[in-house]
């Protein structure tokens, strides 16, 4: 009697063992989110590795320079224009004094004045040195820039058949070094200073001729630029 006593005991035993271990492993299932297996043995794997660090992403600056001018300084970039399609473009304090979308660019030789105390624009004008008269308004444009400003002067197209000799002087008075050697379609950016002058380091003029045989476009040069951090005037 004991004997039976004690087996039934035990399969009751077994059946309540096995009870409680389907209903822990039941619980244990619903806790654990469903994973692929992929990521559970990647998740094993990394275990122990070093982490990744991914870089910021780079901070845009003023005029799409790739490094920040240093304070107390303005930021300027000069482009010329590249073929018929690719617009000039005059950038100064990450605002875009000239180009297409400001609406104010077109063939010939574009010019942007702005005061050097406060850094605004005074005004912006564009010459066509293909047709037309233009060269003596330029000079007069050019001439009446008030003391202490900055002129940013850049081609679209063509900016020298019809450039004369009033206006070469006048840009060639304000420090050009290229203004004499402007051929067809050349393309031409120049920085200049009046009533003050910009320190040596300041990259203020680039030029690139026509060429059959090294043209980026079809009778046209590869557009050219300058950018720099021009010094504010001490306070």
């Amino acid at each position: 009697m004991r004997s039976v006593v004690g087996g039934t005991f035990k399969v009751l035993f077994l059946f309540f063992a096995s009870l409680c271990a389907w209903y822990s492993g039941y619980l244990l299932a619903e806790l654990i989110p469903e994973v692929p297996l992929s990521n559970a043995v990647y998740s094993v794997q990394s275990i122990g590795a070093k982490p990744v660090i991914k870089a910021p992403a780079p901070k845009r600056q003023k005029c799409d320079h790739w490094t920040p001018c240093p304070q107390n300084t303005y930021a300027y970039r000069l482009l010329s224009g590249g073929g018929r399609d690719k617009y000039a473009k005059i950038c100064f304090e990450d605002e875009l004094l000239i180009g297409e979308k400001t609406g104010n660019v077109a063939r010939g030789i574009n010019i942007a004045i702005v005061n050097y105390v406060t850094g605004k624009v005074i005004e912006t004008r564009f010459f066509d040195m293909y047709e037309g008269d233009n060269s003596g308004p330029m000079t007069k444009f050019i001439q009446s820039a008030p003391q202490k400003s900055l002129l940013f002067m850049v081609t679209h197209d063509d900016g020298s058949s019809r450039l004369k000799d009033d206006a070469k002087n006048a840009i060639e008075a304000l420090g050009s070094k290229e203004i004499r050697n402007m051929k067809f379609r050349s393309s031409w950016v120049f920085l200049a200073s009046k009533g003050f002058e910009l320190p040596a380091g300041i990259q203020r003029e680039k030029i690139n001729h026509s060429d059959s045989k090294k043209n980026r476009y079809s009778g046209w040069p590869a557009e050219i630029q300058i950018e720099g951090c021009i010094p504010r005037e001490p306070s």
